[in-house]
């Protein structure tokens, strides 16, 4: 209830004392509404590297963004923040946060030991993820519709944030209409572009450069920036187009970065297609490859590897001629892939870990810690780093087949080394 206008009119003592009540409320409202800032530091060692041992670590309520071999960085609506060691069974005490209000969490990328957060309003903020310490800030332009979209995992949000990525000792931010360079030690601008809004997606490659679709005329095409310098160095039309073209990178570190493929959806179907380093005029060379050519298949190495008729098959980047094939258990899906790995999850949710050269098993266990039941689905999935983390969901009782999944109880996320 508001106070009535006859409170202010009274006299003498009674009305200081209204008065004095109005200042304490204002006091007490401005700090709980104001802007504010809270870094809260590292005060213990840096956790050790762990050694290397297959099997399940344990379940999070959060995804962790593995940093350096040494912490897990998890995101919240708010927050940044760090536990460690990476093997720890459970979520720890924060090793460091930081946490900004009323501004919400965009994305988070990191390179090293810097850990690069991008906020609602435009500012973008690095950490020291030794310490927790702020390295630098600089501002910048918010997106159209900004605002935190990980969920209570935060996975999408260290997975796969949205106009945030990292190219070598760079971090590139996509602004409303911009694309932007910053140092990641610094800070310091480094160039900026401008790219309209009928340029759509993005990701970084292993070249060296920014790739985005043109969708502004009538005929589509894949642009490629140097990221360097900001200038775009070359356009490229997959044959047969058309006027219609989504692209899919592949091969990809978090944030869509250091990609080194990408899988094109027009007209003609569904293509794969190799990203070779730059040439000597700054091309970059886009080969064919029918080993990525189903929807789904993943870079593993030298091979593409895919589910067909029960099987995972692994078939040559160049040329498509089968490399090896693995008989699962008939119902097996692709999780992910990274350095000298692929990993399958069977139907009784055993993780498979596969030699993408041989097909050799590397390692096989129950994705499940402790007594956790089996009954759930993947979501978003981190491979990278010699672990594996999975998002689990499950279907709602009431869901139709159109609604969104449910996590899997209150430690959705099971993290797993390979």
């Amino acid at each position: 209830m508001g106070i009535r206008p006859s409170t202010w009119i009274r006299v003498g003592a009674v009305a200081v004392a209204a008065t004095g009540v109005i200042a304490v409320g204002g006091v007490v409202a401005y700090r709980v509404l104001a802007p504010a800032e809270t870094v809260t530091v590292a005060t213990t060692a840096y956790p050790a590297a762990p050694a290397a041992q297959p099997g399940v670590i344990g379940s999070l309520p959060a995804a962790p963004l593995i940093v350096d071999g040494r912490l897990r960085i998890y995101a919240a609506t708010r927050q940044v923040r760090a536990d460690g060691p990476v093997d720890a069974r459970t979520q720890r005490t924060p090793y460091w946060s930081y946490r900004r209000w009323p501004q919400e969490l965009l994305g988070v990328v990191a390179a090293g030991t810097t850990v690069v957060g991008r906020w609602s309003d435009g500012d973008v903020v690095a950490l020291d993820a030794r310490t927790g310490k702020v390295t630098w800030r600089t501002a910048g332009k918010p997106p159209e519709k900004s605002g935190y979209k990980g969920g209570s995992t935060g996975a999408e949000t260290v997975y796969e944030p949205e106009g945030l990525y990292t190219a070598g000792g760079r971090v590139l931010v996509r602004d409303a209409a911009e694309l932007r360079a910053l140092d990641i030690a610094t800070g310091r601008e480094l160039w900026r572009t401008p790219m309209a809004d009928c340029r759509e997606g993005g990701f970084t490659t292993a070249g060296g450069r920014f790739v985005t679709t043109d969708t502004c005329g009538t005929a589509p095409a894949v642009e490629f920036y140097d990221v360097a310098t900001g200038r775009m160095q070359g356009r490229w039309e997959p044959p047969s187009a058309g006027a219609a073209l989504e692209v899919e990178p592949l091969g990809c570190a978090p944030a869509q970065s250091a990609c080194t493929a990408l899988r094109t959806l027009d007209a003609a179907g569904s293509r794969g297609w190799l990203l070779g380093e730059p040439d000597a005029a700054g091309k970059t060379p886009v080969t064919a490859a029918p080993a990525l050519d189903p929807p789904g298949a993943m870079l593993a190495g030298e091979v593409g590897v895919t589910y067909v008729g029960g099987d995972m098959v692994a078939r040559a980047l160049r040329g498509g001629a089968e490399v090896w094939r693995w008989r699962g258990d008939g119902s097996a899906e692709l999780l992910g892939a990274q350095s000298g790995s692929v990993h399958v999850l069977t139907e009784n949710c055993d993780l498979v870990t596969l030699d993408p050269a041989t097909g050799r098993e590397k390692s096989r266990f129950l994705l499940a810690y402790g007594r956790e039941g089996v009954d759930w689905q993947p979501g978003l999935v981190r491979a990278g780093d010699g672990f594996v983390a999975v998002e689990r969901l499950v279907k709602a009782d009431n869901a139709d087949a159109d609604e969104a999944d449910e996590y899997f109880g209150a430690l959705p996320v099971i993290l797993a080394r390979t």
